[in-house]
């Protein structure tokens, strides 16, 4: 009987699940999306590589796994946790890398979280920015800054904090020169450890996206990203 009511019930929980999400009626269900992998990506990890299994790994990869499938990684193991498996020693670094950046370096979540999207929207990486762009939601960057980062749009108008951060990535990865005026705009408003720790904290999340982009990381199932490409 239950199974019976589980059954009638699915068209039901699968239309509220994507009204909640703000999905398209026809998104696609994990196996469906799955399905239309590349065919040199791994239908369960949805990048070019299968997941380690846990007993394969040594003490620094279980470490990875663990902390990957604990909730402390937005994506878990689909997604750079799940790459890093192959390489846990520097896995373990990068990770610590990433507590220092939101726990202890004292950058504002809505800073970090401009400066991350930014970088992601640098190396147009789908994953990326799918990750990120709701986390920045929660921590305030508005709907304006949002969008002028994803469709490269103007920053005139917008908080001077978020163009300042947005003009800082798009010199650095753009142009390739940070002029002297942003350099002096940028260590007055954050000061010399915090912008070092900016810059760090876009360089960081840009070698993300080169190991996503080598991998060929999907997005997840019922996952949608509009991030205009290139």
């Amino acid at each position: 009987m239950k199974k019976i009511v589980a059954g009638a019930l699915a068209p039901v929980i699968a239309v509220a699940m994507i009204a909640f999400t703000g999905a398209s009626v026809s998104a696609q269900t994990p196996q469906a999306a799955a399905s239309a992998y590349p065919p040199d990506v791994d239908k369960q990890s949805g990048f070019r590589l299968p997941v380690p299994k846990r007993e394969d790994l040594d003490a620094a990869g279980k470490k990875t796994y663990d902390a990957a499938t604990s909730g402390s990684s937005i994506a878990g193991l689909q997604g750079p946790s799940g790459i890093q498996l192959y390489s846990p020693e520097a896995s373990q670094h990068i990770q610590a890398l990433v507590r220092y950046f939101r726990k202890d370096s004292g950058i504002p979540p809505k800073v970090r979280e401009i400066a991350i999207l930014s970088a992601a929207r640098a190396m147009s990486n789908k994953f990326e920015w799918a990750a990120h762009e709701p986390v920045a939601r929660k921590a305030g960057v508005s709907e304006a800054t949002i969008d002028a980062i994803k469709n490269r749009g103007p920053i005139s108008g917008l908080p001077a904090t978020d163009a300042l951060i947005i003009k800082l990535a798009r010199e650095t990865f753009d142009d390739h020169h940070v002029t002297p005026e942003t350099f002096a705009a940028a260590k007055k408003a954050f000061g010399s450890k915090q912008l070092v720790d900016i810059t760090l904290l876009m360089g960081d999340y840009s070698m993300t996206a080169a190991l996503l982009t080598v991998f060929d990381m999907q997005l997840r199932p019922g996952e949608v990203s509009d991030l205009p490409m290139p």
